[in-house]
């Protein structure tokens, strides 16, 4: 499975974890030469044991099955910490449809992946899911029971029913609480439009804090590039709904697009500005892309912080 398109047809599967793996083992098949060495490791809580060192976690159970020693591995010997934090907004939804071919669809499934992977490589992973309120926040931790406690939120929120509710964004305060509450350096991941409802400022002062607090930070920019960057409609009117307000305004895209299409790249750009500034990777992901295009600037991130 490579974009949204594809995953359309695993949804009767209902099982994101398996989707995730689908993903990720695409992708790695897909490379010329994969940058892991032990990628498919069968035991993802053990290790092999060392000849030498202590016998004392050595998993005899599991030897009794495999024939082979294995030591329980513990949070400490994680690799990496990542949180993976995904906005939920309203705006998050469009293009609305019913269906996951909308951004938040998009962020939702590369996070599922990148936790697959992120396991895969001894990472520990927490997640955050915010809208006008930090809505969840879990630590980084390692455990095959930790992993499906983020599948299940994941798959909570695909499950939502977002017609029943309109969620503002508040990027900035909850930015500011996830740097306050994330206590080891991290590597934070974040899904979000961009299209903050309060000050411009505010939300770059948050990504600012969590930088100051030695966080590696990568900014996925979560948007349709067909239609929010070209504004590319069709020549007749339209009813365009505020997703997160509600306000509705109709008229016919060809009479603003030219002035549309100057207002959101100075937007774009002011952003591609201040991220440079405060050393934040940003990555353009369209969500009529490849996954690959959330996989492969993570997997180039990570090699530079191992």
């Amino acid at each position: 499975m490579k974009n949204l398109v594809d995953i359309q047809d695993f949804q009767q599967f209902d099982n994101l974890e398996f989707i995730a793996k689908e993903v990720v083992e695409g992708f790695i098949t897909g490379l010329h030469r994969s940058p892991f060495h032990g990628f498919s490791v069968e035991f993802a809580e053990h290790r092999l044991y060392n000849r030498g060192e202590s016998t004392k976690h050595i998993d005899w159970k599991l030897f009794a099955r495999t024939e082979k020693l294995f030591v329980k591995r513990f949070e400490e010997e994680t690799n990496l910490r990542s949180h993976i934090v995904i906005d939920t907004s309203s705006s998050m939804m469009f293009p609305y449809d019913d269906s996951i071919n909308n951004k938040l669809g998009f962020s939702v499934y590369s996070a599922a992946a990148l936790i697959y992977l992120l396991r895969k490589q001894r990472d520990a992973v927490g997640l955050s899911l915010f809208s006008e309120e930090l809505e969840v926040h879990t630590d980084a931790r390692l455990s095959l029971v930790h992993a499906k406690l983020l599948y299940a939120n994941l798959n909570r929120l695909l499950a939502s029913d977002f017609s029943k509710d309109r969620k503002k964004t508040n990027a900035s305060k909850v930015l500011h609480q996830i740097a306050d509450s994330i206590h080891q350096r991290s590597l934070v991941v974040i899904f979000s439009d961009m299209l903050e409802s309060e000050n411009t400022e505010d939300l770059f002062s948050a990504l600012q804090h969590l930088r100051h607090n030695k966080h590696e930070v990568v900014l996925f920019h979560v948007r349709d590039k067909k239609r929010e960057e070209e504004f590319d409609f069709k020549n007749r009117p339209y009813r365009f709904i505020d997703l997160e307000t509600g306000d509705e305004v109709k008229f016919n895209p060809n009479d603003l697009r030219d002035d549309y299409k100057t207002a959101i790249s100075n937007y774009f750009s002011q952003i591609k500005l201040r991220c440079g500034q405060y050393k934040i990777d940003l990555i353009e992901a369209d969500i009529n892309d490849n996954f690959e295009s959330v996989l492969q600037p993570y997997l180039i991130k990570r090699s530079k912080l191992m």
